[in-house]
């Protein structure tokens, strides 16, 4: 069985990102190829080097104006590029090079709490301004546009007066770990 390539893309703390190695650590079918990151102060680059997984540091010109990303995208031939708390849009390049090989996370129900500027607590905080008595996750095909690809699969949680934001976002993590490694697997036919 030939062994299939996942890239991630990263912003942040990424603790997804390490959840999605952790549960792919031991595969012989499937191999975190890289860790794709735009933040030199980023944490999931220390988490890449403590799980022995290459990091591609990139800025903004290299991502939007030039093939850089691009191409080293192309040298590691992933079959699919999942991102983990990635914020930036992913350029039309990209988009048509690997299309329907790319998948986000969003926490949230979409199509509500999705679009430019709703990400982590943002997203919490608005489902809990707005009394919502459920929340959850969905995974969602990429496209040019923030959270607007077609969705793989959504779950969700319930919430109660005694909920926070912080308690809010908890449960949508539980959620994030639970199901996004077997969305994954799902996606490379395993």
């Amino acid at each position: 069985m030939n062994t299939k390539n996942i890239v991630i893309f990263a912003s942040g703390s990424g603790s997804n990102a390490e959840n999605i190695a952790k549960y792919f650590k031991n595969s012989t079918c499937v191999k975190i190829k890289a860790i794709f990151c735009n933040k030199t102060d980023a944490y999931v680059l220390q988490r890449a080097k403590n799980m022995n997984i290459d990091s591609f540091l990139f800025n903004k010109e290299d991502f939007y104006n030039s093939e850089k990303v691009l191409n080293k995208l192309r040298e590691i031939k992933p079959d699919l590029i999942v991102l983990a708390g990635f914020l930036w849009l992913i350029p039309k390049n990209i988009i048509n090079e690997f299309t329907n090989r790319i998948i986000n996370i969003h926490p949230a129900l979409l199509p509500k709490y999705g679009g430019k500027g709703m990400y982590g607590d943002n997203v919490h905080k608005a489902v809990f301004e707005n009394k919502e008595s459920k929340t959850g996750i969905t995974i969602h095909f990429v496209n040019e546009k923030y959270d607007d690809g077609d969705i793989i699969f959504q779950a969700e949680t319930l919430i109660d007066d005694k909920d926070t934001p912080e308690s809010i976002a908890e449960k949508v993590h539980k959620l994030e770990y639970k199901f996004y490694t077997k969305i994954i697997e799902k996606l490379l036919n395993l």
